[in-house]
C-alpha cells in the first residue's frame, strides 16, 4: 500500500480513538532504518508512523550540508516509493521542531506539501510536529494557529506539544520537575486558540510527567491518568461528548504496560519511539562487531573478511532487531492485527 493519503489518516487516527489504540511513531534516520520500522508494522499487521526529528532530516541531508529540508525531502520521497510494497499504510510525520527551527525546517516543508496539494498531488509529510513547550503558553498557541491554518491548507495534520516533556530531545532541554504535568487550564486555552477540529485537525501531546531518554520503570512519576481529567474538563466547557483530544504519548521508554494502558484508554492516539528502537538498531550490530573484530579489522596487517564488513552483513541483523522491537511496540499499544485493507 502507499504512503497514507490524508482520507486515510483521518480514517487511521479515528479508528484508534474508537478502538483504544494507539500507533507507534518510529524516529528513523536512514533508508536502513526506514525499512525496518516498515518490516516491523508489516510484520504485526498494523499501520503506523514513521517520524523523522530535526537532528534526523540534518543527518539524512548529509554531513557536507547538513540541509534539514532536503534530507527530509530525500527521505519522505524514498519512502514513497518504498513503502507501496508493504502491506499497511503509513504516515509520515515530522517530530520536535522548536521555535529557532521552523524557519529551516517546518514551514519549508508545508510549503512544499502545499505546492503538491495545488497541482492535485498528496501532501508529501502527513502531520507536522510544532514544539513550544520552550516558549511561553500564549506564544506557543499563537505559533500554533498560524502553523495549524498553514497545516490545513496542505492537507496536513499539525502536532503541537504545549507543555515541556522532561529530558533532552534535539538540543531541547528540560528539567525534570513539576512543570511537567498540563493542568486543564492549559487544555482549554489550547482548545480556545485552536479549537477542537474546526479550525484543523491537531495532534496534542500533552505533559503527564513524560521524559525523553533512557529511563527505567518507576524512575520517572507518570501519570496518564490525568489525561482523563484534561478530555472531561475540555468537554464539559465545549459541550462535547466524548474525548475531544487526540492525544500523543511522548518520552515512552521504560513506560510499564499498565501506563500505556491507561494512556490508551484516555485518548493516546500515537506513541514516539525512538531510544528503544536505536538501542534494537544498535545492538546486533555491537554483537556482530565483537564476535568478528578480526574480520571487521585488518588487525596486524592483515586483510580482514570481507564478508563480515561488508555493512550488508550486520546492516541485516540491525533491521531484524529494529523491526522486532517495533513488533513489540504494536502489541503493547494493541495496534496489532488493526491494519486498514
Amino acid at each position: 500500500m502507499p504512503i497514507a493519503t490524508p482520507a486515510v489518516y483521518t480514517e487511521m487516527l479515528d479508528r484508534a480513538k474508537e478502538g483504544r489504540f494507539a500507533y507507534p511513531a518510529i524516529n528513523v534516520t536512514s533508508s536502513q532504518t526506514l525499512n525496518a520500522a516498515l518490516r516491523g508494522f508489516a510484520e504485526a499487521e498494523s499501520d503506523g508512523i514513521v517520524q523523522i526529528s530535526t537532528g534526523g532530516a540534518e543527518f539524512l541531508g548529509g554531513q557536507y550540508s547538513k540541509d534539514m529540508v532536503t534530507g527530509a525531502v530525500a527521505l519522505a520521497e524514498y519512502a514513497h516509493v518504498i513503502a507501496a510494497k508493504y502491506p499497511v499504510n503509513v504516515a509520515l510525520h515530522t517530530d520536535h521542531c522548536p521555535k529557532e527551527k521552523l524557519d529551516g525546517y517546518v514551514r519549508p516543508l508545508i510549503a512544499h506539501s502545499k505546492e503538491r496539494v495545488d497541482r492535485g498531488e498528496g501532501p508529501l509529510f502527513q502531520s507536522h510536529m510544532w514544539d513550544g513547550s520552550a516558549e511561553t503558553l500564549k506564544d506557543n498557541l499563537e505559533i500554533g494557529q498560524e502553523l495549524l491554518a498553514q497545516a490545513a491548507a496542505a492537507k496536513i495534520v499539525l502536532e503541537v506539544e504545549i507543555t515541556p516533556t522532561g529530558g533532552e530531545e534535539d538540543g531541547v532541554t528540560h528539567e525534570i520537575n513539576d512543570e511537567l504535568y498540563t493542568t486543564v487550564e492549559d487544555a482549554m486555552r489550547t482548545a480556545e486558540a485552536l479549537g477542537l477540529g474546526e479550525k484543523g485537525r491537531y495532534l496534542l501531546a500533552a505533559s503527564f510527567g513524560n521524559v525523553h531518554g533512557v529511563y527505567k520503570p518507576g524512575n520517572v512519576v507518570l501519570r496518564p491518568e490525568l489525561l482523563k481529567d484534561l478530555q472531561e474538563g475540555v468537554a464539559a466547557k465545549f459541550g462535547r461528548s466524548g474525548q475531544p483530544f487526540d492525544f500523543v504519548f511522548h518520552g515512552g521508554s521504560g513506560s510499564t504496560e499498565q501506563e500505556i494502558a491507561t494512556a490508551l484508554e484516555n485518548g493516546v492516539v500515537k506513541m514516539n519511539l525512538d531510544t528503544d528502537t536505536q538501542y534494537a538498531f544498535t545492538r546486533p550490530v555491537a554483537d556482530h562487531m565483537f564476535r568478528n573484530y578480526d574480520g571487521v579489522l585488518k588487525v596486524d596487517g592483515d586483510v580482514g573478511n570481507k564478508k563480515v564488513y561488508d555493512p550488508r552483513s550486520w546492516g541485516k541483523a540491525a533491521e531484524q532487531g529494529m523491526a522486532e522491537r517495533v513488533v513489540r511496540a504494536c502489541t503493547n499499544l494493541r495496534s496489532t492485527g488493526t491494519r486498514l485493507t
